[in-house]
């Protein structure tokens, strides 16, 4: 074979230095973007990590601290009727308005009341054979109450607090998929430092990027199923997510309705119920026919769910005003088990029926999103995984800290070089617009670093040199 000419030689040397010098422009401009983002957000994950990795364990966790509310003393053959029960309670604590009742599916579980009493959300829980309150305490206050808050709105509560963290979620994506970009092995041999830590030098700097970018591997994919299944409850993206499902028919059905058409309403369920499936949430609400007729009492919907198979625990929340509905809702682990029926409260006609079946395929994929984001989706296997999930985000947000100040030159931010080739940078803020567009908080962001670099950062030349602007 004969020898390459020189020509060739020296065309094929530059055309690969190109191409080095372009992988290695991406490389730079994606660093940036991922360690901006690390800087700004990593306290906020590690927030959400925690609230997220204490709440999984709720049911194990609240069964403990409320063992003498949740589980009667004597368990008996038959129950007292739900409607005595609502009775009793509201003659022995006045001012006291119940808004729903859940009927448990172990006869060793008490009833939860959800009411308000002077003006206070109050959740009440009740012997279901004496029909006396074994507990009570203000709604808002509880464990679950608390870490929830946290977990949503960073405990001060508020729009705002929400906003922050719908936004630090989104750009979790952003972390995770940008530093499997900068962790892949692109040509490396062997395991180390790919799948498994080098661990020889602890304290170096090599010791600490592995801790970081390893166990960052190994967790990513849960992670972002985690983090896609909250995403349908937050406060932008869920409803363009649920406005997705409804504009490609795979959401809930136009209707589900036993015996009328679909209601052209302004009320949708969660306006007026609790316990709902997220997928039901959305539904329009039909209105009850009074036509002078008595209000069907609790024991009478119940009957009805269980004759159309609605498996306990389910909650009954009650009609609002004279046309008001009942609706039962249940609150499975099993997302299989979702239904939310609407009643007419006078003759106890199924207006509204809808169950798991009848979501289509992005409802349901959501549905078992959110049980997995819940660590319900297949029991304690799934909550141990959710663990292992946070407490990895943990270390390697902790991890990147570390790495990070051990890497900072002395009065610098000690950002990554800034990439030379324009059309690298430039393309790699296509797709971070793209990201942008796609969740919008992240797009306003992104336009409030532009301006900034364009308009305050470059043109103050202390912030140009501490941010390697």
């Amino acid at each position: 074979m004969s020898a390459m000419p020189a020509e060739q030689l020296q065309d094929s040397e530059v055309k690969a230095k190109a191409k080095a010098s372009i992988r290695q422009a991406l490389y730079l401009s994606v660093w940036r973007w991922h360690f901006y983002a690390g800087i700004i957000f990593a306290p906020f994950l590690i927030i959400l990590a925690f609230s997220g990795g204490v709440y999984l364990f709720k049911p194990q966790i609240e069964s403990m601290m409320y063992k003498d509310m949740l589980t009667v003393r004597e368990v008996l053959d038959t129950p007292t009727s739900a409607d005595s029960i609502i009775a009793k309670t509201v003659q022995a604590y006045p001012g006291t308005s119940v808004s729903s009742i859940t009927l448990p599916a172990s006869p060793s579980d008490s009833y939860k009341l959800s009411a308000r009493r002077s003006g206070i959300a109050t959740t009440l829980y009740v012997d279901p054979y004496s029909g006396n309150v074994l507990g009570m305490m203000n709604s808002d206050k509880t464990f679950s109450a608390f870490f929830k808050k946290l977990h949503s709105e960073l405990v001060v509560g508020g729009t705002a607090a929400n906003r922050i963290v719908e936004l630090a979620a989104c750009w979790s994506l952003i972390l995770l998929l940008t530093g499997l970009y900068l962790w892949w092995p692109r040509g490396k041999d062997g395991i180390w430092g790919t799948v498994l830590p080098r661990l020889s030098k602890p304290g170096s700097r090599l010791f600490w990027r592995d801790l970081h970018a390893v166990p960052a591997f190994w967790i990513s994919i849960v992670l972002i199923l985690i983090i896609m299944g909250g995403l349908p409850w937050s406060g932008i993206m869920g409803p363009r997510i649920d406005k997705l499902a409804n504009a490609t028919d795979t959401g809930t059905p136009p209707f589900a309705y036993s015996f009328e058409a679909k209601p052209e309403s302004v009320t949708v369920a969660s306006d007026i119920a609790e316990d709902l499936p997220w997928a039901a949430e959305s539904l329009p609400v039909p209105e009850s026919a009074p036509g002078g007729y008595m209000r069907l009492g609790v024991d009478d919907i119940a009957r009805i769910a269980d004759y159309k198979q609605i498996g306990k625990p389910y909650t009954i929340t009650m009609p609002s005003g004279e046309k008001g509905v009942y609706t039962v809702a249940t609150s499975h682990v099993k997302p299989g088990d979702n239904a939310t029926l609407h009643l007419d409260a006078y003759s106890g006609a199924v207006l509204t029926d809808v169950r798991y079946d009848d979501y289509g395929i992005l409802a349901k994929a959501i549905t078992l999103g959110i049980a997995f984001h819940e660590g319900r989706l297949f029991g304690l296997p799934n909550q141990i995984l959710g663990l292992v999930a946070c407490l990895g985000l943990i270390l390697v947000t902790c991890s990147s800290y570390v790495m990070w100040k051990k890497r900072k030159p002395e009065g610098k931010l000690g950002a990554p070089a800034k990439a030379k080739n324009r059309k690298a940078t430039i393309g790699v803020l296509l797709i971070m617009m793209l990201c942008g567009a796609i969740m919008p908080l992240v797009g306003i962001s992104i336009l409030v670093v532009l301006v900034l670099d364009l308009f305050i950062l470059r043109r103050i030349k202390p912030l140009q040199a501490w941010f390697s602007v």
